[in-house]
């Protein structure tokens, strides 16, 4: 079963820092270097590694070029990653000693996807073939009913969460994936139990992974409900774990239907990425778990 992946991508400027940089402070940086990135390309990657038959959809500027190749070398199908007059999106990321991040986006191509790029790649697919889309692209509420007007299964990842969100078709969702910061912002709630109220109220039926960082991830339904804690690891990078726990999560979950096995395969998986620096670079391949 094919997924398609309506994603951004990236060019990460990645700068290892002793601490995140102040107001009004200039500080030196012990490294740099520069990495593939964006969510979508991420999780495209993650889901590619983890053994998913991929299709990513987006845009990217004349210096993405590489990244495009980057992706088809991974077994992207990249027919609907255009090129656009647009730079790549690209981030500047602060890495401290601990392993926290700190980004500043900028959408470039990313936010150049058009209406016929969407309904274009959407007819690739069929009834029941899932649509993967987070919220570093523009078009999304589109993006969200013409899956459904097509009969697919969307899969949102509202990353990063943003006001707009909320005026998304997301009744439309059929499995929403949030992080404890995302989760706040569609609930108001911090504690996991509210959170699973909150949203089985405003989204009944939808299914719901909420991921805990250390303390793992929770998947639940309006039937349903299963917990996975997070193996214990010294963490050097975070940036790609929710990109890779979105993968390798979906590609279990697509081919057998099994929460708990999804789970235990998204969060066996975002421990290794963030043994390991970088974004794309850092995701593991399905042999490695």
């Amino acid at each position: 079963m094919p997924i398609l992946n309506l994603g951004s991508v990236n060019i990460d400027h990645v700068y290892e820092v002793e601490h995140f940089v102040r107001p009004g402070e200039t500080l030196g940086s012990l490294s740099y270097q520069v990495f593939a990135g964006g969510k979508g390309f991420n999780q495209s990657i993650a889901l590619a590694r983890a053994g998913a038959n991929v299709l990513h959809a987006g845009r990217v500027g004349r210096d993405g070029e590489w990244l495009n190749k980057r992706l088809q070398t991974e077994g992207v199908d990249t027919t609907h990653l255009h090129e656009d007059e647009t730079p790549t999106g690209h981030a500047m990321i602060q890495v401290t000693p601990s392993g926290e991040n700190s980004i500043v986006l900028f959408g470039g191509a990313n936010q150049s996807i058009t209406e016929d790029d969407i309904r274009s790649a959407c007819t690739a697919l069929s009834e029941d073939d899932y649509l993967l889309i987070q919220n570093e692209t523009n078009h999304v509420a589109q993006a969200i009913q013409t899956a459904h007007d097509r009969k697919m299964r969307i899969v949102f990842n509202p990353a990063p969460m943003s006001a707009a969100v909320r005026d998304y078709p997301l009744n439309l969702v059929d499995l929403f994936v949030l992080n404890e910061t995302e989760a706040e912002g569609l609930t108001g709630e911090t504690d996991p139990d509210a959170i699973r109220e909150k949203m089985l109220a405003q989204y009944p039926k939808a299914a719901v992974v909420l991921t805990l960082g250390s303390k793992g991830a929770i998947y639940f339904d309006a039937e349903s409900l299963h917990q996975e804690s997070a193996p214990a690891v010294d963490a050097v990078d975070t940036t790609a774990a929710g990109d890779t726990f979105i993968g390798f999560f979906l590609a279990e979950f697509m081919q057998s239907n099994h929460p708990a096995k999804a789970l235990q395969q998204g969060c066996r998986a975002a421990a290794l990425c963030v043994t390991r620096p970088g974004a794309a670079d850092s995701i593991p391949l399905l042999s490695e778990l």
